[in-house]
């Protein structure tokens, strides 16, 4: 197995688990694990966890709809706006500097950190 094909597996290994766990896993876990370690630009690692991310949300809201945890109509009240807001958002990072959006990404995940800690 390739070098390359072992990083994407663990990558999304991790942020499966971590998804299902937590509810985290594209921005949080895979995009800096794309850029770090399978040596990906940050707008395609940002584009390519999203399109994963499909996948691993899926799989996690079974699991947890499974057993009783999904509140639906929250959750269309949250997605379908979500979905207006993603395109926007989109079509920003299109237009966007990438040094941009790694700076401001970077900064929102302190923000959360650091608002976490304090929790």
């Amino acid at each position: 197995m390739s070098r390359r094909l072992s990083v994407l597996i663990a990558i999304g290994l991790v942020a499966g688990f971590l998804s299902g766990m937590f509810g985290v896993g594209g921005g949080i876990i895979i995009v800096p694990l794309l850029i770090a370690l399978a040596a990906y630009p940050p707008k395609t690692a940002m584009a390519t966890s999203l399109a994963a991310i499909l996948f691993t949300a899926t799989a996690a809201a079974a699991a947890h709809a499974n057993e009783g945890n999904v509140q639906w109509a929250d959750a269309v009240l949250l997605g379908v706006p979500a979905v207006f807001g993603a395109l926007i958002g989109a079509a920003w990072h299109q237009r966007a500097s990438t040094r941009g959006i790694v700076l401001a990404f970077a900064a929102f995940l302190a923000l959360v950190a650091v608002r976490l800690a304090t929790e």
